[in-house]
């Protein structure tokens, strides 16, 4: 197993781009090189903001497979690999070992909203299917499912089961989840507006949104952080902190890749039942990409 600081820092979730409706691999490979250009820590292909829940299978598996063949072991690949039905997100985890992620993002099941004792079984059915470092995801906003720290605490214990993207921002439970964890685990941020709060309060990085347009102050901002460095810290993200929040002015990943096609790396496509940015989300992001000093 890898060691698990070669998960911390600035991790991308990779939008997954379209053209005319279906995945555009030149597109994507740009992207992949340049968020590795730019210094970022970790890739994660075909998560949320890569729109996972509208990929067939087969694009799916493709979208890991290219991301790991791109990435040449320059940067760990956490390919995601969650589903609400403990069968398939082991055919996900299976395929993500066999082409050679470094590990797996694993969000707890939605919509069914198993109890806790349930996400702990299902977390056990998949360490014991395959030999792949896992970092849960929690994200109750999407979910309707909340791990609770005792819950991580427990699962924590389990082996390949290495870290946790909290996506909750409640920056209390940063100090419950190192208090109930080994002290290596793994503690992600999966909230850019409160991330550098995170690490603060002993977080290790962040799984990023914000990384998809600004990914040289992104990584500048989260590095600064790692060693304490928290004024140098907190002056970039003064400057990333209206990007952040127009991010999420409309469902994401659409305002995201809005960005990245004003930038000219993609095109701003989504599927439905997501919408394209509106002209006056584009207007709002527009400025907060100026702010964050990015030339557009």
């Amino acid at each position: 197993m890898q060691e698990t600081s070669f998960f911390s820092g600035a991790i991308t979730a990779l939008i997954t781009p379209f053209r005319n409706g279906k995945f555009d691999e030149d597109a994507y490979v740009a992207l992949i090189e340049r968020q590795i250009a730019a210094g970022v820590h970790g890739l994660v292909p075909v998560g949320t903001t890569g729109e996972s829940a509208t990929l067939s299978h087969e694009e799916h598996r493709h979208a890991v497979n290219l991301c790991v063949q791109t990435t040449r072991g320059r940067v760990p690949v956490v390919a995601g690999c969650g589903s609400n039905s403990t069968q398939e997100a082991i055919e996900l985890l299976e395929h993500a070992k066999q082409v050679g992620a470094d590990a797996a993002l694993v969000v707890t099941p939605y919509y069914n909203r198993p109890s806790q004792a349930g996400l702990v079984a299902h977390y056990t059915a998949l360490t014991e299917a395959v030999a792949l470092p896992i970092i849960l995801y929690n994200v109750p906003s999407r979910t309707a499912c909340d791990m609770l720290p005792e819950t991580v605490g427990e699962l924590s214990a389990l082996p390949n089961i290495i870290g946790l993207k909290d996506a909750t921002g409640d920056l209390s439970r940063v100090a419950r989840h190192r208090t109930l964890c080994l002290p290596d685990f793994v503690l992600l941020s999966g909230d850019d507006p409160s991330a550098l709060g995170f690490i603060a309060h002993g977080g290790t990085g962040c799984i990023s949104v914000t990384s998809n347009v600004a990914p040289v102050s992104y990584v500048e901002m989260i590095e600064h952080a790692l060693v304490h460095r928290f004024a140098e810290a907190a002056q970039v993200n003064n400057m990333l902190a209206d990007l952040h929040r127009q991010l999420f002015v409309e469902p994401s990943p659409a305002p995201a890749k809005w960005a990245c096609q004003a930038l000219g790396l993609c095109q701003a496509d989504v599927r439905l039942p997501l919408l394209p940015l509106s002209p006056d989300g584009q207007s709002k992001l527009l400025k907060a990409m100026r702010t964050a000093g990015i030339d557009v």
